[in-house]
């Protein structure tokens, strides 16, 4: 048995909207949201330009709020649920190519602890970090983290989903957390 599926150009706050009302629309509620969506682009500092900053942030940390609102708008019509926001190792730990992702990464962690504090006690956010997860062929820069995880393996999109899962499952007494599902690699 599958979900539905609703669609939304994440660069565009009015289509969020409208995502959310086609929700409440079609479902009558809201229990749980997970902000997965995200770009992923490598460029140096130096190089960045405003378009570049923008691509990254408009999905990566814009619309992860922007869903967040509308959710949790959503979900307080009916008690409560739970928001997890998919952040990852690059919100952790510096990549001196990715500045940009970083720092809407790092945005996210801070965005799910503030909103954590914000929607509680009825809602919870947490955030689950992806380490390592490849998703086909990696290359040597990728190699070498693998390398460098103490686990000494890339990861899964199934550990990531067991996190995601917790988080849905978890006590109100769970929010404003952070589990870095990346083989012990944030540690090191």
């Amino acid at each position: 048995m599958g979900a539905p599926v609703f669609r939304a150009n994440l660069e565009k706050v009015s289509e969020i909207e409208d995502m959310f009302r086609r929700i409440e629309q079609q479902e009558g509620r809201l229990d749980g949201l997970v902000n997965n969506a995200a770009r992923f682009t490598r460029f140096d500092p130096m190089d960045i330009t405003e378009a570049d900053w923008d691509f990254i942030h408009s999905v990566n940390l814009k619309a992860v709020f922007f869903c967040c609102q509308q959710g949790a708008r959503l979900m307080r019509k009916s008690g409560g649920g739970r928001i997890i926001n998919i952040s990852s190792l690059g919100g952790i730990r510096p990549w001196a190519e990715h500045a940009h992702y970083c720092a809407s990464k790092a945005g996210v962690i801070m965005l799910t602890r503030a909103l954590a504090k914000a929607f509680a006690p009825e809602i919870t956010v947490n955030s689950v970090a992806p380490g390592v997860i490849p998703f086909g062929a990696t290359d040597e820069r990728v190699d070498q983290m693998i390398h460098d995880t103490p686990a000494k393996r890339a990861g899964t999109a199934d550990e990531i989903a067991d996190a995601v899962v917790y988080f849905l499952k978890a006590t109100n007494f769970v929010t404003g957390q952070l589990i870095a599902v990346d083989g012990g690699l944030s540690q090191r």
